[in-house]
């Protein structure tokens, strides 16, 4: 039996990156897979591409900042499925930039992104979840919860509150069998953040020197970050609730 058999799976920002990576492989370990993001082409791709493996996919047009649009993407699932047993929360975005620099639009729209997305979507999906009997709701952070960096104060603030939400949530939700993890990547091979190397000086000395930085010598991969996120939605964690695990490479060990 695959892993994820009679679960079906609502994963934001699930066009490109870990997003796409966890829906691919959501799939091929038998979920029904809603690939919610609000660039429709992207997600229809990814949809179309989990259909040519004989899996089944929605694909959702969904803005996790608008309240309307999580819970209609929620009740679309739902309604599609027959029931919603996982959620990830990975859609987010990234500012540079010192407190001193950054806008208060800036500001804003990051929070709105990273941490107030995560909180309307899991919102709305905790009534259908509790209507499946329970399931597992994951958190894409960041090690930037956890630890600093400079230049990053709006991202950093956000994803500390990703952290701890997630530990409030599985204590409010434990007694009815929701469990709510998150994961805390460091540097991910994805589009938005090689966008950022490509912009920098020289990209190809500023990737030795985040590579440098990682004890275990590379950058992750979306597939990396998809892994454990399985292991979290599957029962093999059914005892795992209110954890963050930090998925770095090593960099938070020392």
């Amino acid at each position: 039996m695959q892993r994820l058999s009679g679960k079906a799976a609502l994963i934001t920002g699930g066009g490109s990156g870990i997003g796409r990576a966890c829906a691919l492989l959501f799939a091929r370990e038998s979920a029904k897979v809603a690939v919610a993001a609000r660039r429709r082409e992207r997600i229809e791709a990814v949809a179309r591409e989990i259909i040519a493996e004989g899996h089944e996919a929605l694909a959702i047009e969904c803005d996790v900042t608008q309240n309307n649009s999580v819970e209609a993407a929620v009740r679309a699932t739902e309604e599609r499925f027959g029931m919603l047993n996982v959620v990830v929360n990975n859609a987010g975005m990234v500012h540079v930039g010192s407190a001193e620099e950054t806008t208060e639009d800036e500001w804003n729209a990051v929070l709105a992104a990273n941490l107030t997305g995560t909180f309307l979507v899991s919102r709305a999906a905790i009534p259908a979840l509790r209507r499946a009997g329970g399931g597992s709701i994951i958190n894409m952070g960041s090690y930037l919860g956890i630890v600093g960096l400079a230049k990053r104060a709006a991202y950093c603030a956000a994803k500390g509150g990703v952290t701890t939400l997630t530990k409030a949530m599985a204590l409010d939700h434990a007694a009815e069998r929701i469990r709510v993890n998150g994961i805390g990547p460091a540097i991910v091979e994805t589009e938005m953040s090689m966008s950022a190397i490509e912009r920098m000086p020289d990209p190809a000395a500023y990737r030795r020197l985040r590579e440098s930085q990682i004890p275990l010598g590379r950058i992750g991969r979306p597939e990396d970050v998809a892994q454990l996120a399985l292991f979290l939605a599957s029962d093999e964690s059914s005892w795992m609730t209110g954890n963050f695990i930090a998925l770095d490479g090593g960099v938070t060990a020392g």
